[in-house]
């Protein structure tokens, strides 16, 4: 399988929002919001920083220990896990919820982008190590949004089987019949759609919950790479964060902080996340609800009967650290505590929100990482490859709405001049001298000169639109193939790595898929990655 490469600039697909777009072409209004910029000096200033942010390596290996006791390790795997127990051994950290199969194809892609940015800094710094880590969002309890994939076009739907709580700790029972269905789908016939079936089989009905499955599923798929899979539910890892949490139940001190830094982002951007007086959920028997306080000696759990005073609260914290989870404000400096990151790679809306956390992490003294844009791809078949050729768009031409896309056909291609531009002009100019003799014989007559205008513009309009649409017509047979491609390339109007999940695309090209994404990647991101394919 022949595989070639094509960058794009990220700012240039119009698919990123204004705070990502400033940040990825080094804005001087985005840079108060983080510590290090995301190029290799950037990079190189936090390696060297992190040093003076040491984690609790015996806790995260031990609890790592515990965590793959039951899997098959890589070799690399093994060896990674050795590594993380020495002080010059620094994580490459993705972060993404246990999504049913993953998902959609980013969840493949960031994982995979650790793992070029983790073998990029193994070369350029032989004296240190650097693991690629997938911290699993184990706790959310988005089963609306964790139990959906889509498989051809076809949407499959897990409600949980009435379970609540956080997905990672709910029961797999239920999955047979879907994953039954699902199967029968499969093919062509072949070694790697066998394995797929087995992986899935393995995964989902052989190990309890969905965060195990997930455990279970990308060490198989990722292994080889040496990508440590991370389940941060877990009562020693939390126990290390106690202090902060602590704090946050008795003095609620992020929701302020946060708040000024969030109205200073805010002033430009938009925001991506919004803090509670508490920024902590409480874990306990499919139970995550928010925690309360609700008087100076009461804290309560929303929508269930429990409840504290102070003395309860902190026995129950420190016999029970895994019972409290970090939302989305605090989850990050629980991340940066636990594990010794150097950088961190998410999405658009990751990006984004870790920009409202540097005060935070300022005043609890947590080392702020670099943060990357995750890289972004887009597979491209043969024929599709020929089709865009033969329409003689650019790449970059082809992520503009399918709209525009016509329209810019329509102008190059059309033998007919349809543009009524000069015309429009032509008698603005007509009715602004009409308009000025109306008015030197009554000034009353102005609006009526001015209505004039307006009708005649508005009926021009019409005109052209109704040109433009010959032209389509005359072009119908290119255009319905421009919006074959679009439909291929950008299913729904949206990106590829949205909508499909990855096993479509291993069925077909086996292991070299993954390959193939790792050799496409810009370890330092910023580009749009098309993987050309025949």
């Amino acid at each position: 399988m022949a595989y070639r490469f094509s960058h794009i600039p990220a700012q240039a697909t119009g698919y990123f929002s204004r705070l990502v777009t400033d940040y990825l072409t080094h804005q001087e209004g985005i840079k108060s919001f983080f510590r290090f910029d995301w190029d290799s000096k950037g990079l190189n200033e936090a390696i060297a920083a992190r040093a003076n942010y040491p984690v609790n390596r015996q806790v995260l290996t031990e609890s790592l220990s515990r965590q793959y006791a039951d899997l098959q390790k890589h070799e690399k795997v093994e060896k990674n896990l050795g590594l993380l127990a020495e002080d010059n051994t620094y994580t490459i950290c993705t972060a993404h919820q246990p999504n049913l199969l993953t998902g959609y194809l980013y969840f493949v892609y960031k994982i995979l982008h650790t793992v070029k940015l983790a073998d990029e800094l193994n070369i350029a710094h032989p004296d240190k190590n650097f693991v690629p880590v997938y911290y699993m969002g184990s706790e959310d309890n988005d089963i609306e949004e964790l139990g959906v994939f889509k498989f051809r076009g076809q949407k499959y739907v897990w409600d949980g089987d009435g379970q609540s709580g956080a997905v990672g700790r709910m029961n797999t029972a239920g999955l047979k019949k879907m994953l039954n269905d699902l199967f029968k789908l499969f093919g062509p016939p072949g070694k790697d759609a066998e394995r797929l079936q087995e992986l899935f089989t393995q995964a989902y009905l052989k190990h309890k919950t969905v965060g195990a499955a997930t455990q279970y599923l990308v060490n198989e798929l990722f292994g080889r790479f040496g990508v440590i899979v991370l389940d941060p539910d877990d009562a020693a890892l939390k126990s290390t964060y106690i202090p902060v949490m602590e704090d946050e139940l008795l003095n609620q001190s992020s929701s302020p902080i946060l708040a000024k830094q969030i109205a200073l982002l805010g002033a430009n951007y938009k925001i991506q996340a919004h803090p509670r007086e508490i920024n902590l959920f409480y874990l306990a028997d499919q139970i995550r609800e928010r925690i309360e306080k609700k008087d100076d000696h009461t804290w309560v759990v929303l929508n269930t009967d429990i409840s504290w005073n102070k003395e309860q609260l902190l026995a129950e914290l420190h016999a029970h650290p895994e019972r409290f989870s970090p939302n989305v404000m605090l989850r990050g400096l629980y991340q940066e505590t636990i594990l010794p990151d150097v950088a961190f790679i998410g999405g658009g809306a990751e990006v984004a929100y870790w920009m409202q956390l540097k005060t935070l992490f300022e005043y609890y003294n947590g080392f702020f990482p670099c943060i990357y844009l995750r890289q972004s791809v887009m597979i491209m078949n043969a024929p599709q490859e020929k089709l865009q050729h033969d329409l003689e768009f650019s790449l970059e031409e082809i992520f503009q709405k399918e709209e525009e896309l016509i329209k810019l056909y329509v102008a190059r291609y059309s033998t007919s001049d349809y543009h009524t531009d000069h015309e429009a002009a032509a008698i603005d100019e007509i009715i602004t001298s009409i308009k000025a003799k109306a008015v030197h014989i009554d000034k009353t007559l102005g609006p009526s000169a001015e209505a004039a205008l307006t009708r005649m513009k508005y009926q021009l309009e019409v005109l052209q639109k109704k040109m433009l649409r010959a032209e389509k017509r005359k072009m119908e047979v290119q255009l319905n193939r421009l919006s074959r491609l679009k439909d291929a390339l950008f299913p729904n109007g949206g990106l590829q790595e949205r909508v499909d999940n990855f096993s479509e695309y291993y069925m077909e090209y086996g292991e070299s898929f993954f390959d193939a994404i790792v050799e496409g990647i810009k370890p330092f991101g910023g580009e749009f990655l098309v993987i050309h394919h025949s």
